[in-house]
This record gives C-alpha cells, structure tokens and sequence, in this order.
C-alpha cells in the first residue's frame, strides 16, 4: 500500500467519521421535532435551522467521498465504448479538471465564509461564517481527493475508476 493510498484511505475514513456526527446530529434534530409536534403544542425552531446546517454540511463532506466511491456523478458509457487506454487519460483528464474547479472554488468560497462572519443565524444565533464554511469544506474535500486520486492515477496505484464499496 503507496503512502498516497494510506493518505486516502485514511482521509475516507475521517470523512466518514465527521458524516456520522453530523448525520447523529440531523437525526437527534429531527426526532426533537417530530416529538414535539406530535407531542406538544409547536416544535423549537432551531430544530429546523440545525437541520438545515446539517445537510451543508453532510453534502460538503461527502463530495470528496462521492468522487472516490463513484457516487458522484460518472458518465461511463463513453469510456466504456473507448480503448483502456484512451478511458484511463479521458479519467485523468477529468479528474484534473476536477481538482482545477475545485481549486477555483476556493477563493471564492474563503471570501463567502468570511461574509458570514458579519451576520448570525435567527434561531441558534451562531456565527454564519461556521455554516458559509460549508461551501468552503466542499471545495476542500473535492479538491484533496480528485488530487489524490490524479496522483494514484500517474503512480500507478490508481486506475481512476469508482472504488465502489464491497457489500456485505
């Protein structure tokens, strides 16, 4: 296992991790809710802010994940009716471009949190530039794992096709 597969794997499993905290979190939200609207007279309605920062938050972590386990949007088909060689360029290439808009997202993004620190959320009252940083951990994660992959790719450790995950 190269260093760049390590680096990977262990990056997907943080990633994971972080998801699983967020989604405990969506959930415990939600179930808050719908207790208290079945059981009581109106629900908090940080619940629903909560919820909403949740799901940013679990889309931003996950798009890295998403491009390494092939749930990310993937057009094959092309590549399938290509020579093995021209498929694996036409993967690289795409993958390049991947980090390059990834990479273009960051600035923008950096300067997006940053607005946010001049305002507050209603209900929690948080700092908005925690939850604009949202944008900004999805160019991040995007970024690190279409480069790592890149690197897989021209090291000969990866063939830059989906690593979709056994099942059980």
């Amino acid at each position: 296992m190269t260093a760049v597969t390590r680096i990977a794997d262990i990056l997907d499993m943080l990633c994971r991790i972080a998801i699983g905290a967020v989604f405990a979190v969506l959930i415990a939200s939600v179930a808050i809710q719908v207790y208290a609207r079945t059981f009581t007279a109106s629900s908090p309605i940080w619940t629903e802010e909560l919820a909403r920062f949740m799901l940013l938050y679990m889309a931003a972590i996950g798009a890295g994940l998403s491009l390494r386990s092939g749930d990310l949007v993937n057009v094959d088909i092309i590549q399938d009716a290509m020579s093995e060689r021209l498929a694996w360029w036409m993967r690289l290439v795409s993958t390049i471009l991947t980090a390059g808009l990834a990479a273009l997202m960051i600035a923008p993004a950096w300067r997006f949190t940053s607005i946010g620190a001049m305002q507050t959320s209603p209900s929690l009252r948080w700092s908005m530039d925690m939850i604009h940083a949202s944008v900004l951990v999805l160019a991040i994660t995007l970024l690190v794992f279409s480069l790592l992959r890149a690197i897989g790719m021209l090291t000969g450790t990866d063939d830059g096709r989906a690593q979709f995950a056994e099942e059980e």
